[in-house]
């Protein structure tokens, strides 16, 4: 079991496997950690060579390449910061990021490359086709990065506005490795199948933890729940993290028996556990332990749930993560113990704040309660919990808007801004609902003629990922309002749910 050290180091450093250990597996081969670690070097002595400037932004927009694995961290060791960018996104939410993180340079493939204008790259963006970069010769020694220094900004929906970028230091996304690795029990001998995106903190941890281990990964990219199934036979995977959704898709999957035995650890975060969910797990994968857990971006994870708990406690989030201190917070400030209160999230894991966003950092990120033992900013995440008698935490409800859909966390108004950019509809308000498959799906409220709705689909086609398209559109000849005149969001929602 990797051990609780509390003392950070930059995070080009985390892969720790033996030299001649295998670091990763995919249909090229496989690398070992001497692999890994040249390749590492290559890429931050190439990325050094393009005369950028200590702390400029480098972005990614990748699917899961050797070198989409190689750059978190070899865009620190570079002095550089790192913007991953999740591959299923469009040119309007890529050119955001890309305005909003100030990036110098944009690595990405040709293909990903032809859809962008010329206009979606701010001044000075430079482009690189990612088969320019080296993964052998000539490579950077590791690093000697303050661990308080920024590494990476991560782009999270918020639930007002477009995405916003977290700013997370060397020493946030170490010992976010260090306390995953721990908890899972991730040993050498381990084989992580990385299904996540590594845009999202939990997928880019998949990398950091199994390697902080000195297990081993096998990235890859799915299209449907099979993919997995023959993945995991393929790669000799034991450890599988997933949300919601794809637990649903792989548990209508035929699997081989011997298959499925091969898998010893399930983690699941991006939305809660079910007790349907969870017996179909335990029945479907009986030699695996199911770990679940709950996380925010801005602190990365803040609780988990010991298998050994799961069966007695079905809806319990679990309790606080190695270096994390979590706690619910009634409105005067002082701690809730058996009532509803916010969660908050206090130590060592904490973000540095929204990247150039001084307003939206001042709502999230406030001083912690006088009664935490961790001084200094916290998060306070907007989540109402429960703090029972057991110490463990129980999720009530989002104070926020947010659609939580396959695992991703959908701006409403993102989605809002897109219909209104053409002519279909005068209004637009989007509502999660409950789905089985999806944890919610999209229902839009919309002020206008039905009769524009082909066109609207077609557009949004065009504008939004997958992930973010609305499976129903409700017409109304006018949405309600309240007595400001502002749109009646609670009454429209209440109306779709219902």
């Amino acid at each position: 079991m990797v051990p609780l050290d509390p003392v950070p180091m930059p995070i080009d450093h985390v892969a720790r496997g033996d030299r001649d250990a295998i670091a990763l597996v995919d249909r090229a081969g496989r690398w070992s950690f001497a692999d890994l670690e040249a390749a590492v070097g290559a890429v931050a002595r190439w990325l050094m060579a393009q005369r950028l400037n200590p702390g400029d932004r480098v972005a990614s927009w990748l699917p899961k390449t050797r070198l989409a694995c190689v750059l978190p961290l070899a865009v620190p060791r570079a002095g550089l910061v790192h913007v991953p960018i999740n591959p299923a996104l469009r040119r309007a939410q890529v050119a955001h990021i890309l305005a909003d993180s100030g990036a110098a340079l944009l690595i990405t493939q040709p293909t990903r490359a032809a859809t962008l204008a010329p206009g979606d790259r701010p001044s000075g963006c430079d482009l690189a086709d990612d088969t320019a970069l080296p993964l052998t010769g000539d490579g950077l020694r590791p690093s000697e990065a303050d661990p308080d220094a920024l590494a990476a900004i991560l782009y999270t929906s918020g639930s007002t506005g477009r995405p916003k970028g977290v700013m997370l230091s060397h020493a946030n996304l170490w010992l976010g490795a260090i306390a995953v690795a721990h908890y899972l029990k991730l040993e050498p001998n381990d084989r992580v199948l990385g299904v996540l995106p590594l845009s999202f903190d939990y997928g880019q941890n998949q990398l950091l933890s199994t390697w902080a281990a000195g297990a081993s990964v096998a990235p890859l990219d799915y299209l449907v729940a099979h993919d997995v199934v023959k993945a995991i036979e393929r790669v000799g995977a034991t450890t599988l993290a997933g949300v919601p959704p794809l637990w649903v898709q792989l548990l209508e999957a035929e699997w081989p028996e011997e298959t499925a035995a091969r898998l010893r650890r399930l983690t699941n975060s991006g939305g809660a556990l079910t007790p349907r969910l969870v017996t179909g797990l335990r029945g479907r994968f009986p030699c695996a332990d199911v770990y679940a857990m709950y996380g925010l971006t801005e602190a990365f994870r803040s609780t988990y749930l010991p298998p050994a708990l799961l069966d007695a406690h079905p809806q319990a989030m679990g309790r606080a993560i190695p270096f994390a201190e979590v706690m619910a917070v009634k409105p005067d400030g002082t701690r809730a113990l058996g009532e509803p209160g916010e969660l908050v999230h206090a130590g060592p894991l904490v973000a540095q704040g929204y990247w150039r966003d001084p307003e939206r950092t001042a709502v999230r990120f406030r001083p912690a309660p006088n009664f935490a033992t961790h001084r200094g900013m916290a998060v306070w995440s907007g989540d109402t919990v429960i703090e029972g008698e057991d110490g463990l935490f129980r999720f009530v409800g989002r104070d926020d808007e947010m659609i939580k859909s396959a695992g991703n966390r959908i701006s409403p108004l993102e989605i809002e801004e897109a219909i209104l950019a053409g002519e279909e509809a005068r209004e637009a308000v989007a509502v999660g609902v409950p789905d089985e498959r999806l944890g919610q799906g999209i229902v839009v409220v919309l002020a206008g003629d039905a009769t524009h709705e082909e066109a609207l689909r077609t557009r949004l086609r065009m504008m939004l990922p997958s992930f973010m398209q609305p499976g129903r559109y409700e017409w109304r000849d006018e949405l309600p309002r309240n007595a400001n005149g502002k749109l009646d969001r609670a009454a429209i929602r209440a109306g779709v749910v219902s």
